[in-house]
Parts: C-alpha cells; structure tokens; sequence
C-alpha cells in the first residue's frame, strides 16, 4: 500500500515538472500604454514588451498606417533588448495619435514566436476633444443653423493645442548654402588672382618677380663685412676667426671655379686655383691667408695684430681681383623709357663702365 503511493506521488511530481517547464519556455507578452489619455493631436507611446527565453525568433507586427480605426501610428523606433541569464526581454514602442475624439480599444497586440502567436493582454486609449468656450459654442450651434454662411475664426476661438514653435539652428540643414557661398569666394579669388598676375604682366614683364640671385662675389664680400664687424680676433678669438675667413673663401671658390674647396687642403686649393691663370698677387693673397689659417687652427700659432688684419685685406684683394666682370651697362640717350627721371637736368646722359678691379667710375659729356 505504502508503495503504491509513493508511485502516485512520484507521478505527480513528474506531471507537475513537465509542466513547470513547459510554462517556463513559454513567451509572454505585455503591452502599456502611457498617456492613457491624450487630446485630438497629441501622442502617446505603446510599449509592447516580450520575456522569452534567450535565442527565440520574435516578430513584432509592424503596422503601415493605423494600428485600430482612428489611432494612427507615426513611428517605430528599433527595439530594446536586456538580457537576463536565460531570459530575454525585449521591448517594441509604437508612437500614435488620434484626431477623433473617442475611447478606443485595443483588444491585443500579436507577436511572432516561431511557429507560434502570441497575443499581448488589451488595453485603452482615450482621446479627448478641446474644451471649448460658451461663446464657441453658440458660434458652432449658429454654423449648424446655418444662421451664418462664412466661418469667422476669431469668433470660432478654436486655437492649436501647441504654439508655433522655431526649430533649432542646425547649421548641417544649410550645408548646402554654405558650400555655394565657398565656391563663389573661390571663384572670385581665382578672378583676382588672374586679374592681379595680368596687370603684372602688362606693367613689368612677369608674373612674378624673379628670383635676385647674388654673384659669388658679392656672398662673399658681404660675408667678410660681417667677419669685420664681429671683430673675433680682438676677443683672443682668432681660431673662430681664421675659420670663419677661410670658409668664406672656400664657398667663393666653389661657387666661382666650380671647384669642391672644401673638400681639399690649402695646397691643393692653391695648385687649382693656379690653373685659372690667375694674377700672381692674387695667390699670394689666397696663400696668406690659408697658411696662417691652418697654423692657427693646427698649430695654436698666436698670430700678430697685423697678420689678423693683413688675413682679412688679402681675403678682399683675393675676391675683388678674381671675381667674374660684369657687362657693361651703358644708358641710351635716345631711349628715355630707360633714364631715371632723378637724373634728368645737368646729369644727362651718363656713362658706366668698369675698371679692372670692378670698381664703377661715371663719367658726364664734356657739355653736360
């Protein structure tokens, strides 16, 4: 007897599990709505939500226009999904609206689980007309009378539910204006700059003004100026001195020969430098000034007040006496496009020219 009812109760037990589990895969559904309540033209917002069990296939229904007659749908936005161990909840939100005053009934909402449907529990929305004034009303009751033919708003005091509202300043809906606005100052800049390089043209010759590029001799003379100016060797200084003196003659060298001088000794600048046929005194100059540079820079030899200033004399005579002659410039009387209005008078007609040493002497007509 005793085991014929552990038997039953072990059944039972069994029978109750089965469907303990059988409820426990099951979905559920569960729709709100908040407001329940709204006038003609507000919104309310459905929340439809699911609990299953995670990895279901669910669908929600997806409504064109109207979810009841009389209750249009405006939005769906992408649904929400929070996990929980083996349980998912997932939650859909329609936003309607009415424009018909009346209590509408919502008897479910279906959703798709697999091969099954379940439905959602019922709910209410009820939409309400405007409150209106005594003096509308006898107004409406007047139209329906047909009393009065026209429809005069101010006396109908029907307004919006909301005031005209201004939209905010989102300067990516003007995109548009701005990049017509970019390309017209672009094609105005490209007119000036055209205008401008014409006029430029037409008045000097070129577009742009040309590159001035200095002969070697003069880098070179403006380089000593500076040497003579910082007066190294009065502040016992003489190493920095003579080194600064000789690069300055190895970069005139090179750029005046076409010679690699700073990649050679002082013997080997003297030997090709000689092949240049150049004046004896000029070597000589060129050969102070490097022999007393490398015995103060190899040698510590403390050179003289003299030899320091005789390195820096030789260093121009060297320059000046090598240095590559310019052409002869010579101002046509008879062009007066290429005369100087400062000079027009007693200073007519000038003459340029050159000396041996590149020094310019002017000399004036015997009648001016």
């Amino acid at each position: 007897m005793l085991r014929k009812k552990i038997l039953i109760l072990t059944i039972l037990l069994s029978c109750i599990s089965i469907q303990f589990a059988a409820f426990a895969q099951r979905s559920t559904a569960k729709a709100t709505v908040q407001p329940y309540e709204i006038a003609i033209g507000q919104q309310a917002t459905i929340s439809l939500e699911v609990i299953a069990p995670k990895g279901r296939q669910l669908v929600f229904p997806a409504y064109v226009d109207s979810l009841v007659s009389g209750v249009e749908v405006l939005a769906m936005p992408k649904p929400d999904t929070v996990y929980a161990h083996e349980v998912m909840t997932i939650t859909q939100k329609y936003i309607v609206t009415s424009f018909d005053s009346a209590l509408y009934h919502i008897p479910y909402l279906p959703v798709l689980d697999g091969k099954d449907t379940i439905q959602s529990n019922g709910f209410g929305l009820k939409v309400i007309s405007p409150v209106l004034s005594e003096a509308t009303l006898n107004y409406l009751e007047q139209l329906n009378t047909q009393q009065t033919d026209s429809i005069e708003f101010d006396k109908l005091g029907v307004f919006d539910i909301k005031a005209i509202q201004t939209p905010p300043f989102v300067w990516q809906d003007y995109i548009y204006y701005i990049l017509i606005g970019l390309l017209i100052l672009l094609i105005l800049a490209a007119i000036g700059v055209g205008v401008y390089m014409y006029i430029q043209k037409k008045k000097k010759g070129y577009y742009f003004k040309p590159v001035v590029v200095e002969p070697p001799h003069v880098i070179a003379l403006h380089a000593l100026d500076h040497v003579k100016v910082e007066k190294l060797w009065q502040q016992g200084k003489e190493k920095e001195y003579f080194t600064e003196v000789t690069d300055i003659l190895r970069k005139y060298i090179e750029d005046r020969f076409g010679v690699s001088a700073f990649e050679m000794t002082s013997d080997e600048i003297l030997n090709v430098v000689k092949n240049f046929m150049i004046a004896e005194s000029s070597t000589e100059s060129l050969h102070q000034v490097l022999k007393l540079s490398d015995l103060v820079k190899f040698a510590k030899y403390k050179p003289f007040p003299d030899e320091n200033d005789l390195s820096l004399v030789n260093a121009y005579l060297f320059v000046n006496q090598t240095k590559k002659e310019e052409p002869v410039e010579t101002l046509d009387p008879n062009r007066p496009n290429e005369r100087d209005d400062s000079e027009k008078g007693d200073s007519d007609n000038w003459k340029i020219s050159g000396d041996k040493d590149g020094n310019e002497n002017r000399t004036t007509n015997a009648n001016s």
